[in-house]
């Protein structure tokens, strides 16, 4: 049975423009559609409304009161009329005023449309063979129905871009990371690698995260030009990247052995001599009063004085990370040269720190010299001493 007059006002509840827009799509006929099918677009489509798991939950709810499959023309009026406890009941205990904000979101999303009775009850009334009923109208489910299935398939698009993104950017950091591993091995003392290396790091860190369409172009876009740089980078000719400084490093590395050697007989063993390691450079440090006065920089972070080999020592593993010295590169550089050399050349190189771009790929550089016999931390602080006349 049909009502005479339909209302368009809620029991003691202003009157809207949407409200009025609601009303008007729901009392227009609609195609008969299966409400459950309805229910899945629109579960596909909610972030689009704004509606939650929870309130589908309850529309779900509301749905299962309505005993037909189908809803809209031709199908009986898909009006529910469960009470407050009856449709709290069926969501196992939720309570009646959350119940009441989910279903308050539904309403305002045009999903359903009240039917309030003159009193505010939800209810049925019989009149012979047919019946009025006062409650909630599932019949927008259908009106709408279209509309939630293609916002729904436009979604699914969306995602399925922003999943074969993000596969792409993944497989291009992995990438450079490769380019990364594969240019230290050619060139080492590029400070290029190290600023790669925390570009895929920092990637890595991002894609760990739900990001937009837009932030995803934006992070290919810089893998593809970190791509193009390391590439570009590999494929040049290798080039001494020394600075003038480090090529008078090597040309006095033989003539500054012997003075080392008269200076070390003068300034007698005990714990001015360089402690004995097991290292693979056959270099040895120079005398520590050498060290000490020629390099002043490193003394200024001492708490107190540095005297011993043990204190440059020690001091040279704190100042390392100051310097932007990865502690991988450090352990490296103490194991092949020897902690006393390494001390020594970690002293040198803070004294010409601002010449240096990369301190911890420099370093990198000369430990792997000094592997095969080309450096000598010894011509090193000779070099300083000649820069300084």
């Amino acid at each position: 049975m049909k009502m005479e007059y339909t209302p368009v006002s809620s029991f003691r509840r202003p009157i809207s423009a949407v409200q009025l827009e609601r009303h008007a799509l729901a009392d227009q006929p609609a195609a008969e559609v299966n409400k459950w099918h309805a229910l899945r677009n629109l579960a596909a489509a909610r972030q689009h409304f704004g509606l939650s798991d929870r309130d589908l939950t309850v529309l779900q709810t509301l749905l299962g009161f309505h005993p037909e499959t189908a809803i809209g023309s031709g199908s009986p009026p898909a009006i529910v009329y469960p009470s407050n406890a009856a449709i709290c009941e069926r969501l196992n205990g939720m309570p009646s005023s959350t119940m009441r904000r989910h279903i308050a979101r539904l309403v305002d999303a045009g999903i359903i449309v009240r039917r309030d009775s003159p009193n505010g009850k939800r209810y049925v009334r019989h009149h012979g063979g047919a019946k009025l009923a006062y409650g909630f109208d599932l019949t927008p489910l259908a009106a709408r129905f279209d509309e939630f299935r293609e916002i729904a398939e436009k979604l699914a698009h969306a995602e399925a871009r922003c999943k074969r993104l993000r596969e792409t950017v993944s497989l291009m950091r992995r990438d450079l990371a490769g380019f990364v591993a594969y240019g230290l091995s050619l060139k080492p003392d590029l400070a290029l690698w190290d600023r790669m290396s925390d570009l895929s790091l920092l990637t890595a860190r991002d894609l760990r995260r739900r990001l937009s369409f837009e932030n995803l172009n934006v992070l290919e876009a810089k893998m593809m030009a970190a791509l193009e740089e390391v590439k570009t980078c590999i494929d040049a000719p290798q080039s001494d990247n020394m600075s003038t400084s480090d090529a008078n490093i090597e040309q006095h590395h033989h003539s500054s052995n012997k003075e080392y050697k008269d200076n070390r007989e003068e300034a007698g063993g005990g714990a001015n001599e360089a402690p004995t390691v097991n290292h693979r450079s056959s270099q040895q440090a120079p005398p520590i009063k050498l060290v000490l006065s020629t390099c002043k920089e490193i003394q200024t972070f001492a708490p107190g004085s540095v005297r011993h080999w043990d204190d440059l020592v020690r001091l040279s593993d704190a100042v390392s990370p100051m310097m932007g010295i990865t502690r991988q590169v450090w352990k490296e550089a103490q194991s092949r040269m020897g902690t006393a050399q390494a001390a020594t050349t970690l002293a040198a190189m803070l004294e010409r720190f601002a010449e240096i771009k990369s301190p911890s790929a420099y370093l990198r550089s000369l430990t792997r010299k000094a592997e095969n016999g080309l450096f000598s931390c010894g011509a090193m602080i000779r070099a300083l001493q000649v820069r300084r006349g």
